[in-house]
């Protein structure tokens, strides 16, 4: 034990070695410039649109009105097993983060040590008895390696959490997609029902006719096949009908509940209610709305803290280990008066050769780093398609809906004509059956497109960073 009336040099020792500690060697870091245009080439009104702020920010209650959405979407929330695991990684991510930052403190434990020893000179056996509190090995962080290491593990963690936002992103638009995705297949099965009948009725009534002599059995062979096509259609949608329930099942973590189940029954797309429109605002916002961007950029600041840490290494490793408390030679007399004292041991290791270890290091950090900046500027031109994509189809997608209805209005009058024309006898039935088959075909494209239409605006809204959570805060 050490004389206590040196405590005083051995706490100015101590509080130098904290002053000296906090040094960095962790690069400056600079935002790399977004490789993207500065504006989108299918958004006139993208200024306008940036100047009225982040609409796509609103949380998604305020975006999709449909109670029976918002129910299902709440569902996924709290169910969905993607989402779950991404929140486990979170709170793994933390963990690692409070591990790294626990290192920068010493660890104090209780130490208690019993030896028995030759004396030296006489050779006699003595008895050593001691305890109190030890510090073992706590390295004294000069060079910044351990807080490097600490602005590592904080980056990670604030990178995890954005990507537990950006899943909860994709989730959301994932259920709102299936679930327009089963009106439309309603609709579609109401559709190729009615068509069904209408069909089979024909197959009657040119039986009836083909029985008086009025029709020819080829008449009656087409109305026939045309109806077996209408009968394996219904089938397919039947199938994808199911195929598309069992996704939404699967994102919502649960079967869909019966009562939306039943709700679905004649539902129409044309009566989902309305999504309000979103201004795209500027590339340049995409930084902070989308989490994905957010979770690229925080990789890429630990990436660049892993550089301090493999610089620090270069330089000497400081530790301590030091024990205060009660030793004597008998047991009895281990709190005794007098028997109090301390020990304090500083190490000191200067890497000399490592064979490269140390140079190789650093090397594979700057990579990562490069690595990391690649990933980045690749998440911001993703971004930027995304958004692209999804504004070519807003500009586009209104008026070919609009167009294939009239589309299918004309096939309806056409059929209407055909039909008359061929009772009075003017044109053959083949004229009849292709303006069926027609209107059948136009009226399925007027379905798909008003699913594309509201399917584009989930996308939109996605692609914005629609309803994303605030981002997280940096703490140390």
């Amino acid at each position: 034990m050490i004389d206590p009336r040196s405590t005083p040099l051995a706490l100015t020792a101590a509080a130098a070695a904290l002053l000296l500690a906090g040094c960095s060697y962790i690069p400056t870091y600079e935002r790399p410039a977004a490789p993207v245009p500065t504006t989108y080439a299918m958004a006139p009104a993208a200024a306008a649109g940036a100047a009225q702020g982040p609409t796509a920010t609103a949380p998604w209650q305020d975006y999709f009105a449909d109670p029976r959405l918002q129910q299902l979407i709440e569902t996924a929330l709290a169910n969905n097993r993607d989402l779950r695991v991404a929140m486990l990684n979170v709170e793994q991510a933390r963990a690692t983060y409070q591990v790294r930052r626990a290192d920068q403190y010493p660890g104090v434990g209780l130490a208690a040590n019993a030896s028995r020893a030759p004396a030296s000179g006489s050779g006699d056996l003595t008895n050593s008895f001691s305890v109190g509190l030890a510090i073992s090995a706590w390295e004294i962080d000069f060079f910044g390696r351990l807080a490097s290491l600490k602005e590592q593990a904080l980056a990670q963690y604030l990178a995890t959490e954005e990507g537990r936002n950006a899943a909860q992103v994709s989730l959301v638009a994932a259920v709102a997609n299936g679930w327009l995705a089963l009106l439309a297949d309603e609709e579609l099965l109401d559709l190729s029902r009615q068509t069904l009948s209408s069909r089979e009725e024909s197959v009657r009534l040119t039986k009836m006719r083909l029985d008086a002599g009025v029709a020819s059995e080829l008449d009656f062979r087409q109305a026939e096949s045309l109806t077996q096509a209408a009968r394996a259609t219904l089938a397919q949608q039947q199938r994808q009908r199911a195929l598309d329930e069992n996704a939404l099942a699967l994102l919502l973590g649960q079967p869909l509940p019966s009562e939306i189940a039943a709700s679905l029954t004649g539902s129409r797309l044309v009566n989902a209610p309305a999504m309000a429109p979103l201004p795209a605002g500027l590339p340049s916002e995409l930084l902070t709305r989308r989490p994905d961007i957010r979770q690229a950029e925080q990789q890429l600041v630990g990436a660049n803290a892993n550089i301090g840490a493999a610089r620090a290494a270069f330089f000497p490793r400081i530790s301590l280990t030091a024990q205060a408390g009660t030793a004597s030679g008998e047991l009895s007399g281990l709190f005794k008066n007098g028997s109090w004292g301390f020990t304090i041991a500083p190490s000191l290791l200067l890497p000399i050769f490592d064979a490269g270890r140390n140079q190789a290091n650093l090397e594979s950090a700057q990579a990562s780093r490069s690595i990391a900046v690649a990933q980045y500027e690749k998440a911001i031109q993703t971004a930027f398609r995304e958004v692209s994509d999804a504004l070519a189809g807003q500009a586009t997608l209104g008026e070919q809906a609009v167009a294939q209805q009239r589309q299918a209005e004309a096939e309806s009058a056409r059929l209407q004509l055909a039909d008359l024309r061929y009772r009075n006898g003017v044109s053959s039935y083949l004229d009849l059956l292709d303006a069926q088959r027609s209107l059948f075909t136009a009226q399925q494209a007027v379905v798909q497109v008003r699913l594309a239409q509201l399917q584009n605006q989930v996308a939109l809204y996605k692609a914005l960073g629609g309803g994303a959570p605030a981002p997280a805060q940096p703490s140390s």
